[in-house]
């Protein structure tokens, strides 16, 4: 807070009409100090992912590589294919970004290993009959998303960042588990973000081609939505959060395995050099999501080749 104080000057005072040149150095100090606090705060966080599932335009850079570590905890998840039901872990949560240019990046996500505490059975469900497991626990390596990202536009001061993201989901996880679809997925999207001060917001929308589970001739058109954000504590303390799910397009009932789906997820970063860790808590948003879930993890960014 500014305070002036006003002062009565005696018949016999003289004011001093000589500029104060030291004053106005350290003025000018000070401002630009606070300018640059500003701007550290402010500055965008290229392609900072984990915690959140919705993808920055930002990318890591050329010749860079991001590497992602983590653990997920889910309770109360339902595989309506399979009629299970328990408390979901996955452990690693793996992903790998691959800085291939200055305007794109090359992405792996996938392979951890899913564990399903059951909890439930339905025996009615369509492909109950298919699950192998007969005790109180199912296992299964999860699927694999392989795609790329690429920035479109970058970012200006009256203008966000743009760009286009796809991707395909491989079948990792079979009936068998109770835990897999066997289906491949196709995923294209719209990203764009923009940095206000010490807040960065991000959003995409875009489609996914789901086949149908029980119809190999016959798919399902979703749209794919996720709006999240940043805001930036200090140079080292982040907050986030983020919607993100996908919505079925069929008039009626969508088929199963096709559902919309969503979460809620809170949490913080915390980057420390080249090394950023991050938890959180989401929060299913449909009876087919987790009621409650939590996640954990590390990334390091590191320069890994020169191009050419």
């Amino acid at each position: 807070m500014l305070v002036v104080r006003s002062v009565r000057l005696q018949p016999d005072d003289r004011v001093n009409t000589r500029p104060d040149v030291k004053g106005s150095l350290v003025r000018t100090a000070r401002r630009l100090i606070v300018a640059l606090a500003l701007a550290a705060l402010a500055r965008p966080a290229a392609a900072q992912q984990r915690p959140l599932d919705t993808q920055d335009p930002e990318t890591i850079g050329a010749g860079r590589m991001m590497i992602e570590g983590g653990v997920d905890y889910s309770h109360a998840i339902t595989y309506p294919l399979s009629g299970l039901k328990g408390n979901l872990w996955r452990v690693p949560m793996l992903g790998v970004n691959i800085g291939v240019g200055s305007i794109a990046d090359l992405q792996f996500y996938g392979g951890p290993y899913d564990t399903l505490s059951i909890t439930g059975r339905d025996p009615a469900a369509p492909l109950a009959g298919s699950v192998t497991a007969t005790g109180d626990s199912t296992h299964a390596v999860d699927d694999l998303r392989i795609g790329m990202k690429v920035r479109v536009l970058s970012e200006t001061a009256r203008r966000p960042s743009f760009g286009i993201r796809f991707f395909t989901r491989l079948p990792n996880a079979k009936h068998a588990s109770g835990l897999g679809q066997d289906t491949t997925d196709f995923y294209g999207s719209l990203l764009a973000g923009k940095t206000v001060q010490s807040v960065r917001v991000v959003a995409n929308l875009g489609f996914a081609i789901m086949p149908e589970p029980l119809r190999a001739d016959k798919q399902n058109d979703v749209l794919t939505y996720g709006l999240s954000f940043a805001r930036a504590m200090t140079n080292e303390v982040e907050l986030v959060g983020e919607f993100n799910g996908r919505v079925s397009t069929r008039s009626g009932p969508p088929p199963i395995g096709t559902e919309s789906r969503g979460t809620l997820k809170l949490g913080g970063r915390y980057t420390r050099g080249p090394i950023r860790f991050d938890g959180g808590v989401f929060f299913g948003l449909t009876t087919l999501d987790p009621t409650i879930g939590l996640t954990t993890g590390v990334t390091y960014v590191f320069n890994a080749f020169t191009l050419p």
